[in-house]
C-alpha cells in the first residue's frame, strides 16, 4: 500500500469527515472551495480509488454515490505496519517510534498491551 498522492488526500479527508456517502459532485464542489478542478478529474480520481479499494460505491439512481473502504486510523495503522515491514529490524524502529511518542500516547499504547496481554491468558 502506498500513501495517497496529494488529490487523493484531498478527496480521502472529505470522505472520512464527512462519514456518508458522497457523489463526484459533491467532493467537486468542496474541492473548488480551494483550488478549481474539473468534474472529470474528481471523477477519475474516485474510480481510481474504487479500483485500490480505498473506496466503495454504490449507484444512486445514475451517479454513485462514494464511501470509505476503512477509517483513516485503519489506513494509518496499516501505512504504520508496511514501515515496519520495510525497515528490516522491527524492535529496533518500533524503539525509535516509542521513544518520539508523547507521554499521553505511551500510556494509551501500555495500556492496549495490557488489554492484549489479559485477553490471550499470557503475562
Amino acid at each position: 500500500m502506498r500513501g495517497f498522492g496529494d488529490l487523493e488526500a484531498a478527496v480521502m479527508d472529505r470522505l472520512w469527515a464527512w462519514e456518508q456517502p458522497a457523489s463526484v459532485r459533491e467532493v467537486l464542489a468542496d474541492l473548488r472551495k480551494d483550488r478549481d478542478f474539473a468534474y472529470t478529474t474528481v471523477m477519475t480520481v474516485l474510480d481510481n480509488l474504487h479500483r485500490k479499494g480505498f473506496v466503495t460505491r454504490e449507484l444512486d439512481g445514475r451517479a454513485y454515490r462514494y464511501s470509505p473502504a476503512s477509517s483513516r486510523q485503519e489506513y494509518s495503522a496499516e501505512l504504520m505496519r508496511q514501515a515496519l515491514e520495510q525497515s528490516g529490524d522491527h524492535t529496533t524502529t518500533l524503539l525509535r517510534f516509542v521513544g518520539k511518542m508523547t507521554s499521553e500516547e505511551a500510556d494509551a499504547v501500555r495500556k492496549a498491551l495490557r488489554g492484549r496481554r489479559g485477553g490471550s491468558g499470557r503475562r
